[in-house]
């Protein structure tokens, strides 16, 4: 069964509501082997499709990954990415903001991150945790020392979509393609990978008091992503809802939607012209010698 990118997609305009968006579908896979193989094809897949960018050097790519706690970020990022050039890759993880980038702007501290153009760049949560944890607990947005007309705006959402937006339409039309995925985990099975953390020594290290308090906020965080995946997803940066309960095949789908934006960046091999072609001869000439 192909996967079809475009079943995932939220298109510009939609309403986007949760729970009509399934947590978990039919598996793209038979077995552990045929998962095995079919992630082995994406990823070498990938490899030639980032050389290929490189090599052309017109775009830049920069994947967002968001999600509730254990929904497999990390883990899509470190399957999907297995095959990439590292020193044309680079992974940006976004926690609590330090002294430093208080002092700017809520966008400052991941645009100057961006990738450059022929690499890849990854933000693992990003921009979008400024609409998201700190819409939660709006105590953040107090700390963030802003002016009183900001802080005490009704619109301060819609203003943070608004420039969210213009950011991501800025980047697309100078060349850099932003790709940007909710891994859509269920409660229960965040619950089942909490336990699994605790049960197993080798996990412990993963698991923190501050996932279980952050877990009594499920439902404002949904009502948050909801909102965010409305007003941010567009034609030219779409959001992707992926299915996160089984982790294969959350993987899978990532690896299969990336590819297919790269294909429809129609990327090619720069030609050589008859002067390079020549000197090339010329020089191939002398080694032969």
């Amino acid at each position: 069964m192909k996967i079809n990118s475009a079943d995932f997609r939220v298109r510009e305009g939609d309403k986007v509501n949760l729970h009509k968006w399934p947590t978990k579908v039919e598996p793209f896979y038979k077995s552990k082997r045929q998962y095995r193989k079919l992630l082995k094809a994406h990823v070498a897949q990938l490899s030639a499709q980032q050389q290929l960018l490189y090599a052309s050097n017109r775009y830049a790519i920069l994947l967002i990954f968001q999600a509730m706690d254990a929904a497999g970020k990390d883990g899509a990022i470190k399957h999907v990415m297995s095959g990439v050039n590292p020193q044309g890759c680079q992974v940006f993880s976004f926690k609590h903001p330090s002294t430093a980038e208080l002092e700017h702007d809520f966008l400052w501290r991941s645009t100057r991150n961006l990738p450059e153009r022929g690499r890849i760049g990854i933000f693992n949560r990003s921009y979008y945790e400024e609409v998201l944890i700190t819409r939660v607990h709006p105590e953040i947005l107090r700390s963030e020392g802003l002016p009183d007309t900001v802080e005490h705006n009704s619109n301060v959402w819609n203003d943070r979509y608004r420039s969210i937006s213009n950011l991501e339409q800025h980047l697309s039309s100078n060349g850099t393609r932003v790709i940007k995925f909710f891994l859509h985990l269920s409660k229960d099975e965040q619950r089942k990978r909490f336990i699994d953390r605790i049960d197993t020594p080798e996990k412990n290290w993963k698991f923190s008091a501050a996932d279980i308090e952050e877990r009594k906020y499920w439902k404002d965080y949904m009502q948050a992503y909801e909102k965010c995946l409305s007003a941010t997803s567009t034609k030219e940066t779409p959001w992707y809802v992926v299915p996160a309960d089984d982790k294969k095949n959350a993987r899978l789908i990532v690896s299969q939607i990336f590819s297919d934006v790269l294909d429809e960046l129609k990327m090619s091999y720069p030609k050589t012209s008859e002067e390079r072609h020549q000197e090339l001869l010329n020089i191939r000439k002398q080694l032969l010698e």
